[in-house]
């Protein structure tokens, strides 16, 4: 077997530290907002179209589980609803209330700012060209999982 090129070693290493410092600044933004990168992510996997939790989590590729407790804060809260789903009554739909799309406003406006100051200096097309490289080892390890 081939060895594993030194540079993709790099790479992995890089967009794991990468992911890490991205992840703190999601937090950071959110919580300029009163949330969580969790509840972030599940108002805005719903915000197109009401979704079961279900479906969500399999969307943003983490457990129904803990997408169904973040759900519930969320209900709690008053940022979204359960509403009955016509197509699965023991599935209920999750919909975001005014208020919790007022949140993700907020949210998505601090993070439009957040991602000018880090594109700041980057030539679009260098930007474009990372984004192409990382949907290509995307579909490689899923190839390689047989996803």
């Amino acid at each position: 077997m081939p060895e594993v090129p030194d540079e993709m070693a790099l790479l992995v290493a890089d967009v794991y530290e990468a992911a890490g410092a991205l992840r703190r600044s999601g937090e950071a933004i959110a919580a300029a907002e009163g949330q969580t990168q969790a509840r972030w992510q599940v108002l805005s996997v719903v915000s197109d179209e009401p979704l079961p939790v279900a479906r969500a989590a399999r969307r943003l590729g983490i457990t129904r589980q803990g997408v169904q407790r973040v759900a519930n804060e969320l209900v709690r809260d008053g940022l979204a609803d359960f509403r009955t789903n016509p197509d699965h009554r023991s599935s209920p739909l999750l919909v975001l209330t005014d208020r919790g799309r007022g949140v993700l406003g907020g949210i998505t406006d601090r993070a439009a700012a957040a991602h000018q100051v880090l594109a700041a200096g980057i030539a679009p097309a260098d930007i474009a060209a990372a984004r192409d490289l990382l949907r290509r080892v995307t579909e490689q390890v899923r190839r390689q999982q047989g996803e």
